[in-house]
């Protein structure tokens, strides 16, 4: 008989262990735990239908309609828990409230020889672990800057050096501009960036100083986690002060790859708040292929907008002149700050 283990033992095994989530396909394109790997018990329709019999009906008249659903899928479904299971012969199964669902895949699983281990709780409870790890008191650094002063590329060179780190536009696939889902895959759902996020932040030494960047509330379409959102608000904040000229042409170097017409549709994004000259001026300097310029007119609005939000959401913050936008050097910079400070 499958043994129930609550969230934090359930996390500790999926080092070793494949976890399978049987919820229907929407349930789990919605959200769902970093790594598992999805066996439905009941396709969208099928849950659907079952739900509308335990509300209309009965729970009786659910249970047959899920016997029926499942009972025409039982060897595929033990076939797939056989091979993902593999030489170890083991999974971790869970389901939304850790109800009937997960308990018949793991009678399933069981009667084929896989031992199982059932989540107390389901996925409701890896989302409540969730909020209680997105809460934690880390001691946050926030590196800020205007647009094109490659604070993105700078977090990725603190790591290397050993530094802490959250990736907010790593995980959320975005760049955090208008122009930031070009050369990036599908974002998820804010409520998978909260479980990544959630892998992310469970790592890290609560003790020791954790490097993020400054991020408005939304990342693309991904929203930041109020609690933590509002940690980066009164954390400390280091500012890189790069020239407008040494930014633009980085950008240059990072977006000049991208087809014409996806950089014309970006720049359109911000038209209002670009104006009409500002966007006719820079429409026109993409199309001669005048990449440095059509940067220095957009960076004008980003700078603008940029210095409004730090002056409102931050008290504090320590200006650092940076001669160039080299990642490696500024976060040399950024280490000798922190440790001086």
């Amino acid at each position: 008989m499958a043994e129930h283990i609550d969230i934090e033992s359930f996390i500790s095994f999926s080092a070793r262990f494949p976890v399978i989530d049987v919820r229907a396909p929407l349930e789990y394109q919605q959200g769902h735990i970093p790594g598992a790997l999805n066996i439905p018990l009941f396709s969208d329709h099928e849950r659907k239908v079952v739900g509308t019999a335990y509300k209309q009906v009965n729970k009786e008249a659910a249970m047959y309609a899920g016997l029926d659903f499942a009972g025409k899928k039982l060897v595929s479904l033990a076939k797939e828990g056989e091979r993902l299971a593999g030489k170890n012969k083991t999974l971790l199964v869970h389901c939304w409230r850790g109800g009937m669902r997960s308990k018949s895949m793991v009678w399933l699983f069981e009667t084929m020889g896989i031992t199982c281990y059932l989540l107390e709780g389901g996925y409701k409870s890896y989302r409540k672990y969730v909020r209680e790890v997105l809460a934690y008191p880390l001691k946050l650094l926030v590196i800020g800057g205007r647009t094109g002063s490659g604070k993105t590329a700078i977090l990725h060179q603190l790591k290397k050096k050993g530094e802490q780190i959250i990736d907010l536009e790593g995980v959320a696939h975005h760049k955090g501009s208008a122009f930031g889902a070009l050369g990036e895959q599908d974002q998820p759902t804010t409520e998978q960036f909260e479980n990544e996020l959630c892998r992310e932040i469970s790592s890290l030494d609560a003790d020791k100083t954790t490097w993020i960047e400054d991020e408005s509330r939304n990342v693309g379409k991904c929203v930041i986690p109020g609690e933590l959102y509002s940690r980066m608000r009164e954390a400390d904040m280091v500012f890189l002060d790069i020239s407008r000229e040494l930014r633009a042409s980085h950008l240059v170097g990072d977006y000049a790859r991208y087809e014409q017409e996806a950089l014309r549709s970006c720049v359109l994004k911000i038209e209002k708040r670009l104006g009409g000259n500002q966007t006719r001026q820079a429409l026109e300097a993409l199309e001669r292929t005048d990449y440095y310029q059509t940067a220095m007119i957009t960076l004008h609005y980003y700078d603008k907008a940029y210095m409004y939000s730090l002056e409102k959401n931050h008290e504090k913050y320590k200006v650092l002149p940076s001669s160039e936008v080299d990642p490696v050097k500024n976060a040399e910079l950024l280490i000798k700050y922190e440790k001086e400070r």
